[in-house]
């Protein structure tokens, strides 16, 4: 099933957060609208925090969530890899985990 969730990457404003091509472009993740689906059972994105945003300071989404702050999983178990922080010791995402941080 899934949800509809306020985009994390333009805080629900549906305007490209970083103005990028022109203040006036719409968001890359929910094209203008402001919201976006998520399926359940979803967590926040360990990786950026839930903000949408890519942590390694590039202007674009979060490589892991899509922008979406949240994603779908049905994890429960810590990842041994990176110990739930879902980044690897370069600030890339957690090769085994996919920088969700759990693991089935």
């Amino acid at each position: 099933m899934a949800t509809t969730i306020k985009c994390a990457f333009c805080e629900g404003e549906g305007k490209d957060p970083f103005d990028l091509l022109s203040p006036l472009s719409n968001c890359l993740v929910c094209n203008g609208s402001g919201i976006t689906t998520v399926m359940e059972p979803f967590r926040k994105c360990i990786y950026c925090g839930g903000k949408g945003i890519n942590p390694l300071g590039a202007r674009v989404p979060c490589i892991v969530c899509g922008g979406k702050g949240k994603y779908h999983c049905d994890c429960i178990t810590r990842c041994k890899q990176c110990y739930g922080t879902g980044k690897s010791g370069d600030g890339l995402p957690c090769s085994l985990c996919g920088g969700k941080g759990l693991s089935k």
